[in-house]
């Protein structure tokens, strides 16, 4: 019979980030936006293992630091996301790095 084809990982939750940079800092004010199939506006969000507030959004500005996922019926929970405070950081890009990959880091503070 005839399958459809979708791409590999189509099925997961991801939570992006913006600014686009990992670890994200309470000073750039962070947007967290939790995306999977499933119903829109039924987003569960957690912070350091806890239900968040702000449930049933798709976004969120965050204005605490911890570890941050989200869950959405479906596709479950999301890879985590670490919200520092620190007054230095070395930021990547929020992005997959493959081996071989040139990679522009940022030194903030």
């Amino acid at each position: 019979g005839w399958c459809p084809l979708s791409p590999t990982g189509a099925q997961t939750t991801q939570l992006l980030v913006e600014p686009p940079w990992r670890p994200a800092v309470l000073w750039d004010r962070v947007t967290l936006t939790c995306q999977g199939s499933g119903t829109a506006g039924a987003t569960t969000w957690y912070k350091d293992g806890r239900r968040w507030g702000q449930e049933a959004r798709d976004h969120l500005s965050v204005t605490k630091s911890g570890t941050c996922t989200c869950d959405r019926p479906g596709t479950g929970h999301s890879p985590s996301v670490i919200i520092s405070d620190d007054d230095l950081v070395l930021q990547v890009p929020a992005r997959a790095l493959l081996e071989g990959d040139t990679v522009t880091l940022h030194c903030r503070g």
